[in-house]
């Protein structure tokens, strides 16, 4: 069975159903890669959000350009 085949039904799904077939993908694709989650445990994520360090970097680059133009 091709994408192209079985889009026609996904698009049919309803919106949990989309969802339960997204998290499959994702797990599908973890388990090749062999990245392993625990159900349940939460994991971390870097966000840029109060990362001030970072901002006043981007700040200095941003100076920099101004400066050599």
């Amino acid at each position: 069975m091709t994408v192209t085949e079985v889009l026609p039904t996904l698009r049919q799904l309803n919106r949990a159903d989309k969802i339960r077939v997204v998290q499959f993908l994702v797990n599908e694709i973890a388990r090749e890669e062999e990245i392993f989650f625990e159900e349940g445990k939460s994991y971390p994520v870097w966000s840029p959000f109060e990362s001030h360090k970072a901002a006043e970097q981007l700040v200095n680059l941003l100076k920099e350009e101004n400066t050599s133009v």
